[in-house]
């Protein structure tokens, strides 16, 4: 990811603060949080390197990995509830890199772990370049909420699919695209109060662990920052698969 792309992905919505929680572990946690992501970000940003640096320490590594909510019923995750390894993502539908992951490296996990049941992909909403990456993400979660969110995330993601814009009328286009069969429901529920609180939800989870800029990822709660290579991913899923062993 260039640095042009970096500072454009700083904190630009108004749900762009962290969670207020006691200012002594607030700062502890973001700043331990902006040290990990930074240690993982890939070499063209600028920062350490394109291999994940050293893991965070361990009571940082524990708080990240119970972010993981492995809900039977979380519309917005791929994989069983109980995979001994879990990636969370989180990405903005008008991100470049996001889109480059979803398409050429997303699969390539899904095939190889997702469908033998080692991993479980959790999806965070992380709208950060204006107010059509937030009313993407609230439609994400409404096409969800009929069970279509992955077909709407592969449509959003299509090549040339954010060159078109999240305007109300190409979000409709893209829900119809994704196969969502009631489109009144899916206009309702993209404008009301359980969207809007999702989607605060993960944005804040996001900036209390210090993300700053998408994609960012966590593997059982070791950060890895930006759209790397398949293999950066393949080598997180091993090691985190063989430290769960008993």
């Amino acid at each position: 990811m260039s640095s042009s792309s970096s500072k454009n992905s700083r904190k630009t919505t108004s749900a762009a603060k962290p969670l207020l929680i006691s200012a002594g572990v607030a700062l502890a946690a973001l700043t331990l949080g902006i040290v990990s992501w930074q240690a993982t970000a890939p070499a063209e940003q600028g920062s350490a390197g394109s291999s994940p640096a050293a893991a965070p320490r361990d009571d940082t590594s524990a708080a990240l990995r119970a972010l993981a909510r492995r809900e039977a019923g979380d519309k917005l995750a791929l994989g069983r509830a109980d995979a001994p390894v879990v990636l969370i993502e989180y990405s903005d539908f008008k991100c470049g890199y996001c889109g480059k992951f979803a398409r050429d490296t997303e699969p390539e996990l899904v095939k190889k772990y997702v469908d033998n049941g080692t991993l479980r992909i959790e999806w965070r909403n992380f709208p950060i370049f204006g107010a059509e990456s937030e009313a993407a993400a609230r439609a994400a979660w409404a096409a969800g909420q009929q069970d279509r969110f992955a077909a709407f995330h592969s449509a959003a993601y299509a090549d040339g699919s954010k060159e078109k814009g999240f305007a109300e009328p190409r979000l409709l286009e893209l829900a119809r695209e994704a196969g969502v069969p009631d489109l009144d429901r899916f206009k309702a529920d993209m404008a009301g109060e359980q969207a809007a609180a999702a989607l605060k939800k993960d944005q804040e989870e996001g900036y209390r662990i210090g993300v700053t800029s998408t994609p960012s990822f966590l593997v059982n709660g070791r950060p890895i920052a930006g759209a790397q290579p398949l293999a950066a991913f393949t080598a997180a899923i091993a090691q985190a698969e063989a430290a769960a062993k008993p």
